[in-house]
């Protein structure tokens, strides 16, 4: 089995080496940018991973590991359109380096790329196209609810779990389950690595949404507090409705209610916050979501001693500094 740094170094040395077409340039140098600004390449790492213990040949697994990363970085890309938001892992976004009809443009074709990448398994096309359409189409959604819930007055916690199910832990599961798929694992093991990835996900959303409000810039490589500043209905804001006084709570919905937000609302949001104790009940409710993932890792039927990387991963994707 290989390590994760090693998962990381062989994927990350085969994109630099990547090339896309050089012309026309305005198209691809921004399709080439993003990918640039490097990320954990958790996605990729995780097919490789997961595609790893049964085989050996990761090499094999790259154009795959290249139809998600592609993916996630064209939803980045037009996510940040939707956010206006100005950094991305530390630098200056698409839509800002260049402008906007470039940059939906440039994540129009990195989606079609993606598909291509998938062309390189014909035996397995069908399958993986399902799998992968299927998570395209969840993404999405769960970016449109995403987007609804700003304007909701109410929303509901089960809704917003949904949410980030779709929008975030769906692209997880789809990278492990396509591993699953590429090796030839069993069903069986294909829907235990699926759902280890689902939990895995939205253990990973509730810790992001944590750094989001409670860590710092140079961790997280984008501004802190922009979940607030964009009247996300996070599980932290849910949750402190339920936990604040009547009058606390009702001040947390006014500011929501404010047209626009500013760095005095997002300080006394997070005061309201830490009245509320929210972030230990997050941690808590992130715990619950590992617990299920490692119940399913367990459940693969390979040897703990090869599935041990895989829960190390997951240890350290969800144990990030706030």
């Amino acid at each position: 089995m290989l390590t994760v740094d090693q998962l990381q170094t062989i994927f990350c040395e085969k994109l630099d080496a990547y090339k896309f077409p050089q012309n026309p340039s305005a198209l691809y140098q921004p399709v080439e940018y993003i990918l640039s600004l490097g990320g954990k390449r958790i996605r990729p790492v995780l097919l490789m991973a997961a595609y790893n213990l049964y085989k050996e040949e990761v090499d094999y697994v790259f154009e795959a590991g290249m139809a998600i990363e592609v993916f996630h970085n064209f939803s980045l890309l037009h996510d940040d359109i939707m956010d206006q938001a100005d950094i991305r892992r530390g630098q200056t976004t698409v839509h800002v380096k260049y402008d906007e009809n470039t940059a939906i443009l440039s994540g129009d074709v990195m989606l079609i790329y993606a598909y291509r990448f998938l062309e390189k398994y014909p035996e397995d096309l069908v399958e993986l196209t399902r799998l992968f359409t299927n998570t395209s189409i969840e993404v999405c959604e769960g970016q449109r609810l995403d987007m609804d819930f700003e304007t909701q007055e109410e929303v509901e916690i089960a809704s917003y779990l949904k949410m980030i199910e779709l929008k975030t832990s769906v692209a997880i599961a789809a990278s492990l389950a396509m591993g699953g798929i590429l090796a030839k694992a069993s069903s069986e093991d294909q829907k235990h690595l699926y759902e280890f990835g689902r939990n895995l996900g939205i253990a990973f959303q509730i810790q992001d949404d944590l750094l989001d409000t409670f860590g710092t810039e140079a961790l997280l490589g984008k501004k802190i507090g922009g979940d607030i500043l964009q009247k996300k209905k996070t599980y932290l804001y849910l949750k402190s409705l339920e936990l604040l006084n009547k009058e606390e709570a009702a001040r947390l919905k006014a500011i929501f209610r404010m047209e626009k937000l500013g760095p005095d609302e997002v300080q006394e949001v997070k005061k309201l916050y830490k009245t509320a104790h929210v972030d230990v009940h997050a941690q808590e409710l992130k715990l619950v979501y590992q617990q299920l993932a490692t119940s399913h890792l367990a459940a693969v039927s390979v040897s703990t001693d090869k599935k041990q990387m895989l829960s190390d991963l997951s240890v350290k994707l969800l144990n990030r500094n706030i």
